[in-house]
């Protein structure tokens, strides 16, 4: 699919996390700040506008290995993206010994969605406390244009930082695969910076939304 994602991708790098003075959108998660530059809301509406607007496409078809196996070690550190996001997203990290640094054992995350502090530990009980939540969920992706992305375009996608963020486990079970329309973070003050997010991916893979998704955009970012 001819895309011409060279000087897009550049733009769509911009992680968008924090609505800050002057509705800027810091570009790293909340935990993180580490933002090297913000975009307006306005910025954001603008890209909205670019965006396709159609209905809701069939669910047939849909698995989760349609985007790759799970975690992939997509950029070739030798860390699976899980522990990437975790390493990113976390402070106070530690490892365990003898991985280089890649398997996450412990940390503390500021929750975005909901904004509680989680002490993270690695563990059959306690690890899904702090989960990796798809931004553009893999089957509302599936349902407005990823069915027709190519598997290499898919596992990217599913892989890609810009559609990743640790969150709490509950919320993230709670949003499912729900669109802006059905869902928002109940943290009032992330839902400019994570419907600013979801357009970035939507622009990057060429998705598209639906009206009803379109309209409760509009609605966070004007409200920025």
């Amino acid at each position: 699919m001819g895309r011409g994602r060279g000087a897009l991708v550049a733009v769509l790098a911009i992680v968008l996390a924090g609505c800050g003075p002057a509705g800027k959108i810091s570009d790293e998660p909340a935990s993180g700040e580490r933002g090297e530059q913000g975009r307006s809301a306005a910025e954001a509406l603008k890209d909205l506008e670019k965006l396709p607007v159609k209905g809701r496409g069939p669910k047939t078809g849909f698995d989760r290995d349609e985007f790759g196996p799970a975690w992939a070690d997509v950029d070739h550190n030798g860390c699976d993206t899980r522990n990437d996001i975790l390493k990113r997203d976390l402070k106070d990290e530690t490892f365990k010994k003898g991985t280089h640094d890649c398997i996450v054992l412990t940390g503390i995350l500021e929750d975005p969605y909901g904004g509680k502090t989680i002490e993270f530990e690695r563990g059959e009980k306690t690890s899904m406390e702090v989960q990796i939540d798809h931004v553009v969920a893999l089957s509302d992706a599936w349902q407005k244009g990823a069915r027709q992305l190519s598997a290499a375009e898919r596992r990217e996608l599913a892989n890609d930082p810009l559609n990743l963020l640790a969150v709490d486990g509950p919320l993230n079970s709670q949003k499912s695969d729900a669109d802006a329309a059905t869902w928002l973070p109940p943290r009032r003050a992330y839902r400019c910076p994570y419907v600013s997010r979801q357009i970035s991916v939507k622009i990057k893979y060429e998705l598209w939304v639906t009206a009803a998704e379109k309209a409760a955009m509009e609605r966070v970012l004007k409200s920025c």
